[in-house]
């Protein structure tokens, strides 16, 4: 049976870490981005509005520095950002260029979930770019955010990304393959989640490569059940999937699908001050505009 059911996908938020941009020397992924963005082109042409959170400034700018570990002070993170995200957009506008699509670079900050004021006009902002078939590529403003990386690894921004523009699908792209049973010897990839419970935490989570991504499998769990309170199913799934965008489009079964909280419908803010979230009940009737 499809995946997609009878749902209308039409606004789509993928989310590509930081193991799929860059490889152990902290290079490029070229191919990889390549492949990528064509695939982004090919269903931004058919009606189907995509934005793109994407991780990588911090290792792009470390390769660019010829470095292999990762800083821990505040001051050099942010340093390394502000060079590897210029290489980051500079890639991606070539990319998007040669497939004949246009992009934009959108930084965001907590603040711009918190705040009200702010949290409309990042949404409106959004809106505004996607009319005009543009791909929005988002990323944490790193270089001025006073605490390190408080999204983990983007996987949290991009379920409040989601949320805000009222997604019909969030796409965690990743080096494994899906959610899997790491008690089962053949680490089975989960096919189809109805709940992130402790349970199916405490067989599914490992380790990450800590040198390259903050993030790991507990921060995607956290974000997919944010997204799903906010009604928006996701997919987590290997990101060098062959035809990966299409194949999901037309229902396959690739990753693992987190059914949507039916009949919710939410805004998700962070608290202020503070790295926990709390949801904010919208008109159901307004949710999807």
């Amino acid at each position: 049976m499809s995946r997609i059911r009878n749902r209308e996908i039409k606004k789509i938020v993928i989310k590509v870490g930081s193991s799929l941009i860059a490889n152990y020397r902290m290079k490029p992924k070229r191919a990889m981005l390549s492949s990528l963005v064509s695939q982004i082109s090919q269903i931004n042409r058919q009606d189907i509005q995509v934005v793109l959170v994407s991780s990588g400034a911090i290792v792009l700018g470390m390769g660019e520095l010829n470095e292999r570990t990762r800083p821990t002070d505040l001051a050099s993170l942010q340093a390394r950002a502000a060079i590897g995200q210029a290489i980051l957009m500079r890639m991606y506008s070539d990319l998007f260029k040669r497939n004949k699509t246009k992009c934009a670079q959108v930084l965001l900050t907590w603040e711009d979930f918190d705040a009200r004021l702010r949290y409309n006009n990042a949404r409106n902002t959004f809106l505004a770019i996607l009319e005009h078939g543009v791909i929005p590529i988002v990323n944490e403003n790193d270089t001025i955010s006073t605490d390190e990386i408080k999204f983990g690894d983007n996987d949290k921004l991009s379920a409040l990304v989601a949320g805000m523009i009222h997604a019909d699908l969030l796409l965690i792209l990743s080096d494994v393959e899906g959610l899997m049973d790491l008690k089962r010897s053949d680490k089975k990839v989960f096919d189809e989640i109805h709940d992130v419970t402790d349970e199916i935490k405490a067989i599914s989570l490992g380790t990450t490569k800590k040198h390259i991504s903050k993030g790991g499998m507990s921060a995607k769990l956290e974000a997919v059940k944010l997204a799903t309170h906010a009604n928006v199913p996701c997919i987590i799934a290997h990101g060098e999937t062959p035809d990966l965008l299409p194949r999901i489009l037309r229902g396959e079964r690739i990753g693992t699908f987190f059914i949507e909280k039916e009949g919710r419908g939410y805004d998700l803010h962070p608290l202020r001050n503070s790295g926990d979230i709390q949801w904010v009940e919208v008109n159901s009737k307004s949710k999807k505009g």
